[in-house]
């Protein structure tokens, strides 16, 4: 059953549980902002995130979207003196894109589908956990080890599903990658998926950390 939801297109992607703090700063978003808190309190103030594949965030083009994204549920919403809203956001539920109307409001509007959260391979799934949990640790120290990124990991969950999401939000991967993770059909096939990811990453990593400490640079973040 295919539902209405509006859509803001960005160059990232979310996934369910993972907090997403977002600047709204143009004139159509505003107006889907001012639209969400008018909504009564038990309604869903949601939208839905879809990551681009081609294009910009901005302007009158349409950009080339990926078909599966995840709704942003609001937590907070700050408004400017000039207009702009500062949100935290928390991903709340896949769906997948059937159509696009460029018409019906200022913003972007998705016929979508909401997909179910499921185990998929109830055995593969529960074994997959240790070996995904070790990994994700032996990753997270030795992407330490090379002074660029520290991640802080929280205790990693036992169930599949969750763990399946926190993986792939805590991984440092390109778009595509983690793109290709949120689509996974079941949390079976996407521990799978990164457990093989997280073995390859692991095995580079360990090819970096054993240059010397003092021969590894911090590269500077990019002020964009």
């Amino acid at each position: 059953m295919s539902t209405r939801l509006p859509l803001f297109p960005l160059g990232t992607v979310l996934l369910p549980g993972l907090v997403l703090p977002l600047e709204i700063f143009e004139e159509r978003y505003r107006t889907l902002v001012r639209e969400l808190l008018a909504q009564p309190d038990d309604h869903a103030r949601h939208f839905g995130v879809v990551a681009i594949r081609r294009g910009r965030e901005v302007g009158p083009t349409l950009p080339a979207l990926h078909q599966i994204g995840c709704t942003a549920v609001l937590r907070r919403v700050q408004e400017h003196p000039d207009g702009r809203f500062s949100l935290l956001t928390v991903g709340g539920r896949r769906f997948r894109i059937d159509e696009v109307d460029q018409q019906g409001a200022p913003y972007l509007l998705g016929e979508v589908e909401f997909l179910p959260d499921e185990v998929g391979d109830a055995e593969a799934a529960r074994e997959a956990v240790a070996p995904v949990q070790r990994l994700m640790r032996t990753y997270a120290e030795r992407l330490a080890a090379t002074g660029t990124v520290q991640i802080s990991l929280p205790d990693l969950p036992d169930d599949p599903i969750a763990l399946s999401y926190v993986v792939a939000a805590a991984a440092v991967t390109d778009l595509s990658e983690r793109q290709g993770l949120l689509a996974q059909a079941d949390a079976a096939q996407r521990l799978r998926a990164e457990r093989a990811l997280l073995h390859r990453e692991v095995g580079l990593l360990g090819t970096i950390t054993t240059i010397g400490s003092s021969e590894l640079r911090r590269v500077d973040p990019s002020p964009n």
